[in-house]
């Protein structure tokens, strides 16, 4: 497996602390580091300081959010910062939700998966410098019956082709992640659960003829982030993670379209999952915390002493993990530092990476 960090957003607090955790990372060999945005910092800008910062770590969106930009935009700032890094740009996207897609940037979320597919046909026409024509339900490039012509990216990317990931949770987004990706980018990515929802990504990838009948994954990037607490008490590390969980169960969404909650439901935490968000919404996010299942969190999570998280990172790879993207929001700079040296260590130790 590679070895990624996922740095989550800029403006948190833990500005200056995210920087020197990726100029760690760069300095141990890690692969990637990851960047999000939602409706505060965009990815792009802190990936380019990240960038300028370090010689070989991958620069990952997780995501850049495709209502937010014109496909066209995304390919321009793909191949801007891939120029300016050498090639070491990851171009993660994703539709957001109904709420911040229509409540923050004015755009419908109606057909997703449709908006999407075509999103990533004229990223990839952009970027392989061809004259973007395009005429599709979601997209016309140019506009017909005015002056737009079709106009070929000027600028030349490092390599043939950025990779593109999809962030992907239910089935048919992650058919499609198989099918048109390059990679998936996952959440609350449990092992032991993990069967379905690569099942679903395989369908997307013989739809589209790839890998061979024994491996139709080949090449294909599976990143889920897993938050990492190391501590030898179990139960305050799975308590530090709570929150997290509790925040995207209980309140990335509404009661009616909430994506993370629907994946805990079809985990099983179904009575779990209503629990939460009664409480979140209801504005008590510390019950709605304290309600997470343990076996929710230590499926999702690697938490607890050393020698534990060691003995469960090869369930990972047994799944078919290829990059394993940790997280950390360990109190200090310093307790972080430990958790990215640590699982660097870990991983050389379990022989899951040199």
């Amino acid at each position: 497996m590679q070895l990624g960090l996922n740095l989550g957003y800029w403006g948190a607090g833990n500005d200056a602390d995210n920087l020197a955790l990726a100029v760690e990372a760069d300095h141990l060999g890690y692969d990637v580091a990851w960047v999000a945005e939602a409706y505060g910092s965009d990815a792009p800008s802190v990936l380019s300081w990240v960038g300028a910062l370090t010689t070989n770590l991958d620069l990952g969106a997780a995501v850049m959010q495709i209502p937010a930009r014109t496909p066209a935009m995304t390919a321009m700032t793909a191949a801007t910062i891939d120029a300016l890094s050498g090639g070491r740009f990851r171009l993660g996207l994703g539709v957001s939700g109904p709420q911040v897609s229509e409540g923050w940037h004015g755009v419908r979320f109606a057909a997703p998966l449709a908006r999407t597919r075509e999103y990533v046909d004229i990223v990839r026409m952009a970027l392989a410098r061809k004259n973007v024509e395009y005429a599709g339900e979601h997209f016309t490039l140019p506009l017909p019956d005015g002056p737009g012509k079709a106009l070929r990216l000027t600028v030349h990317p490092v390599r043939e082709k950025v990779p593109v990931y999809l962030a992907a949770v239910g089935p048919k987004n992650l058919e499609l992640a198989g099918e048109i990706a390059d990679g998936w980018l996952a959440i609350f990515f449990s092992p032991e659960h993990s069967a379905d929802l690569l099942d679903s990504v395989r369908t997307g990838a013989e739809r589209a003829g790839r890998g061979s009948a024994q491996d139709r994954l080949a090449g294909f990037d599976v990143v889920p982030t897993v938050p990492v607490v190391i501590d030898d008490d179990l139960s305050r590390a799975a308590a530090s993670v709570a929150p997290y969980a509790a925040l995207y169960i209980g309140g990335m969404g509404s009661r009616e379209q909430n994506f993370y909650n629907r994946l805990a439901c079809r985990m099983g935490f179904e009575d779990a999952a209503r629990e939460i968000q009664d409480l979140y919404l209801d504005h008590k996010q510390r019950d709605a915390a304290a309600v997470v299942p343990f076996e929710f969190l230590d499926a999702t999570a690697l938490i607890g002493p050393r020698d534990r998280v060691k003995e469960r990172l090869g369930r990972y790879a047994d799944a078919g993990v290829t990059t394993l993207s940790i997280s950390t929001t360990a109190p200090t700079l310093e307790a972080r530092l430990h958790v990215v040296r640590t699982m660097a260590e870990l991983m050389g130790e379990t022989g899951l990476r040199p």
